[in-house]
């Protein structure tokens, strides 16, 4: 393991309401990132999938249209916004790496704006409004750890949070901070108890 930062520092965490419009919701997620560096936050953490509201609630092949590679515009985006602002950011989109291969992908972008590297979800739910086997292939770059110019993270998705082996591992690889961006709400039935 690698020895802890030597000084403490804070993480933003944006979790946001998104509209069915890529572009409004990348331009949404850019003004979070500033709101959030510019209160302090050294590391900047979007929700999965941010880009597009969760579409994984139905089955649609139109949806696929969503994708993006990886490297891309979404990534180039916010290597400039993490380079002007000098922030660590790790941002979650749909990733088309090949015609047919599709992954739900994290990023991970340094304070310079160099793209580190990144993590495909390895565990996908199917259950209802879960679709996610529909859309996604279980991911194959393992579980690593980032060393960025604040501290060394690891990155998992969403629902790899029931897998303590994938934290586990990603620990052992040296992640002082574990990033999960999900896009797991509540339910509106839930409200009245859980608020």
């Amino acid at each position: 393991m690698t020895v802890p930062s030597a000084s403490p520092f804070k993480i933003g965490l944006v979790q946001m309401a998104c509209s069915p419009d890529p572009a409004e919701n990348l331009e949404k997620a850019a003004w979070r990132i500033r709101e959030a560096a510019g209160r302090g936050a050294r590391i900047v953490c979007l929700q999965e999938l941010f880009r597009s509201e969760y579409f994984c609630r139905v089955e649609d092949p139109a949806l696929f249209n969503l994708a993006e590679p990886v490297p891309g515009p979404t990534t180039e985006r916010l290597s400039q916004l993490a380079a002007d602002l000098g922030v660590v950011i790790v941002g979650s989109v749909f990733e088309r790496r090949a015609p047919g291969l599709y992954h739900n992908t994290a990023v991970v972008i340094d304070a310079g704006g160099e793209l580190l590297g990144l993590y495909r979800k390895t565990h996908i739910p199917h259950d209802p409004l879960y679709y996610e086997k529909f859309y996604f292939t279980p991911g194959d770059a393992g579980f690593r750890a980032f060393a960025t110019r604040y501290a060394r993270i690891g990155v998992l998705v969403c629902w790899d949070q029931w897998y303590p082996e994938a934290a586990r591992l990603t620990a052992l690889e040296g992640a002082e901070i574990l990033f999960y961006p999900t896009a797991i709400g509540w339910h509106p039935s839930e409200k009245e108890q859980y608020g």
